[in-house]
């Protein structure tokens, strides 16, 4: 059975997820259409590229991602397609495929010519588009029916870390806090790891705080286990499934999680001092 992934800005109150979910089963109800999620916020296409990133990859080759973030249909602005890793993505060409593959070349990149004609009307391009195109794939049809190959399309530059050498510190920031409040940074486990052979240890500093440990999972600091809940509420650095660099509270939450008792917010810097 087909698949096609669904992953958008549009929330769940609206018509529009369903539309799409309505629109996928009209023109082929064989289809499995799978949320990746509906709630990123508006617009952002850092924190669409995270959450792309982390999970498309769980999905089996040939599956379809239609990526509806900052998507709203312009004729200047071209619609793409995306082969990459084995995969197929559906996105406006704002950059943010650029972001999700930032270290991956396509295999083909498609500017997607259907309903593109100066007569057509396109009132919504997840259902007029992204939909019909995901559909045909899906369907086994070819891309080059419903695009024409392009070279490139919007780059958009991924904030990465970067390594002071006088300070010996690697300077990175925030980029995506998760529903447990964790606070999830740019920095990689290659990154650090590849620097820190150099040094006896390190200091993690953020705000007026600092961490000298990072451990694998959330679960690694809990070193008795039936004792397990005296651990709740401490605070600790791990390198998460997707080998970033994480700032979290054992058993934290929105409400009392790394976000809120840290105070940082996307975009400020974590440090790691190394000596």
């Amino acid at each position: 059975m087909s698949i096609i992934t669904l992953t958008s800005d549009f929330g769940r109150l609206d018509y529009r997820v369903s539309a799409m979910k309505g629109k996928i089963l009209s023109l082929n109800p064989e289809v499995n259409s799978v949320d990746i999620t509906h709630d990123i916020q508006a617009y952002n296409l850092v924190q669409t590229s995270y959450i792309v990133r982390n999970a498309y990859k769980y999905f089996p080759n040939g599956t379809i991602h239609i990526l509806s973030v900052d998507s709203f249909f312009h004729k200047s602005r071209k619609n793409i397609l995306y082969k990459a890793d084995g995969h197929y993505f559906l996105a406006a060409d704002n950059g943010l495929l650029s972001l999700v593959f930032f270290d991956i070349k396509p295999e083909a990149i498609y500017e997607i010519t259907l309903n593109n004609r100066f007569d057509d009307v396109v009132n919504f391009t997840s259902t007029d588009v992204f939909v019909p195109v995901a559909v045909h794939l899906a369907n086994g049809g070819l891309p080059e029916v419903i695009g024409r190959k392009i070279e490139s399309a919007k780059q958009l530059l991924f904030p990465k870390p970067v390594y002071n050498e006088t300070e010996k510190m690697i300077i990175g920031e925030v980029m995506y806090i998760d529903n447990f409040g964790n606070i999830i940074s740019n920095i990689n486990k290659d990154f650090f790891e590849t620097l820190a052979k150099s040094f006896e240890g390190f200091t993690i500093k953020f705000r007026n705080l600092s961490l000298s440990k990072i451990y694998s999972s959330h679960t690694e600091l809990v070193v008795d286990w039936e004792r397990e809940t005296e651990y709740h509420g401490q605070s600790a650095a791990i390198f998460n499934d997707g080998d970033q660099l994480e700032l979290t509270i054992y058993k934290g939450s929105k409400k009392n999680g790394a976000k809120t008792l840290f105070g940082l917010n996307v975009g400020e810097n974590i440090y790691i001092e190394f000596f």
